[in-house]
């Protein structure tokens, strides 16, 4: 089996993760990493693991976690994580990585939109983007893979086969996204309090959030060509779950069956995509690594809808995925 290790284990795609990983046959959860003093035992954190795995919370540095792991999934945030993570790779362990660190491919656009140094920059452009659906050819034996973002994965998803097949135009796509308030971290905030976004729906970030630049990148390289998209996020009074709404313009005149099977081809004996002939709802997704998305063709446009459990698919999901893809188990193992 072998030994994982799960950095910032305190938060919301942790626990999801260390679900999954106790149902996986191969792996054995061994470091669970904090800066939380005392080194709490992991069930007080979070207590839907009462009896189900039996350790503490340490706070380890990077050559303590090599020692006792083989594979380490980084739940750091960005600027962190790339700084346990580049001593973990030159160390021989293999990472999944949760923040943004590895999955720009250009430095500046990097310190652009995350406003920070890179103390890895060399490996941009070099490191996996986890999304299997279109480049699972890059993961196998990979030393480390990013993980996509939850929104990046709800809005490349469904338009990257149109872009590919030339069915619609690379200008003018926009996105508009609406997550449930998990999606903001467990990490106490005003705008997540309760009060203040129960019953409430409402836009943030608009024109400056962070996932652009990565669904530009990754639309840009499945088209072969830039792309620059208008992407709105919305926090929804729900725990969990992500629908976006793709917009596009047609390149040639064709139907809506055939925007649907240009999708079903695409995705063809990909288990985790479902494209379906109804209009998904968060619902339908919640708690599973799939991703259900649809399409339709509206006065001229391409209207695509696209459903995931952000901390699923979005998240924990996929890094077990992506875990699965690299060391070559099945891929399904432990997500269905």
């Amino acid at each position: 089996m072998i030994r994982i290790g799960i950095l910032g284990a305190t938060g919301y795609t942790a626990v999801e993760l260390i679900k999954l990983l106790l149902r996986h046959p191969e792996a054995k959860i061994t470091v669970l990493t904090s800066r939380q003093q005392g080194e709490p035992h992991v069930a007080s954190i979070h207590p839907a693991l009462v009896g189900r795995l039996d350790l503490r919370l340490r706070d380890l540095n990077p050559q303590q976690v090599a020692a006792e792991c083989e594979c380490v999934f980084s739940c750091l945030p960005h600027g962190a994580s790339a700084q346990v993570v580049k001593p973990l790779v030159e160390a021989g362990v293999r990472v999944v990585d949760f923040s943004a660190d590895y999955r720009l491919n250009d430095l500046a656009v990097y310190r652009a939109w995350y406003e920070d140094t890179h103390c890895d920059a060399q490996r941009l452009g070099r490191v996996p983007y986890g999304l299997p659906e279109l480049f699972a050819d890059q993961l196998p034996g990979a030393p480390l893979i990013a993980n996509p973002g939850c929104y990046p994965t709800s809005a490349i998803l469904p338009m990257a086969p149109l872009l590919k097949s030339g069915l619609v135009e690379p200008a003018g796509i926009i996105f508009d996204s609406k997550s449930g308030v998990s999606g903001a971290g467990r990490t106490p905030k005003l705008t997540t309090h309760f009060p203040e976004c129960n019953e409430s729906f409402a836009a943030y970030n608009v024109g400056k959030h962070r996932h652009n630049p990565e669904i530009d990148q990754v639309l840009g390289t499945v088209a072969g060509q830039p792309i620059e998209t208008i992407f709105t996020p919305h926090l929804v009074p729900m725990n969990r779950g992500i629908l976006t709404t793709g917009y596009a313009t047609l390149a040639r005149p064709v139907t809506e069956a055939e925007l649907l099977e240009a999708l079903r081809a695409a995705y063809a004996g990909q288990t985790f995509v479902q494209v379906v002939d109804h209009l998904p709802a968060t619902k339908d997704v919640s708690g599973t690594n799939f991703c259900q998305l649809t399409a339709r063709l509206v006065r001229g446009r391409v209207i695509v809808v696209s459903c995931i459990d952000n901390l699923v698919k979005g998240a924990s999901g996929a890094a077990v995925q992506n875990f699965n893809w690299m060391y070559g188990f099945p891929e399904t193992t432990a997500l269905l």
